[in-house]
């Protein structure tokens, strides 16, 4: 068995921290398949403020769950890793009531 390295568990930690919050669950949800989308296109499609709107994803971004890139005027933002689509999936199947 390989060594557990307890760096390792604490970002896991810390980038599940960051997602456990509705609006980001939901911005998660929004960039899922490769999509890149500005702070405009989310606040407008979650009907939040703007303001609201990149907090979250200021905080997705800081804990390594979300990367951006800037292109002309825009920020585009989308997931760092394709697979953190599989843990928001897996908690929607677990969450759901049957």
């Amino acid at each position: 068995m390989s060594k557990i390295d307890p760096a390792q568990f604490e970002e896991a930690a810390n980038m599940l921290k960051a997602i456990a919050h509705p609006v980001r669950i939901a911005i998660l949800k929004y960039l899922e398949n490769g999509k890149m989308l500005t702070v405009t296109e989310i606040h407008e499609l979650l009907e939040i403020e703007q303001a609201s709107t990149s907090h979250h994803l200021g905080i997705l971004k800081d804990k390594g769950v979300l990367c951006s890139k800037r292109e002309g005027k825009n920020t585009y933002y989308f997931l760092k890793h394709d697979r953190i689509s599989q843990i928001v999936d897996c908690i929607n199947k677990c969450s759901c009531k049957e």
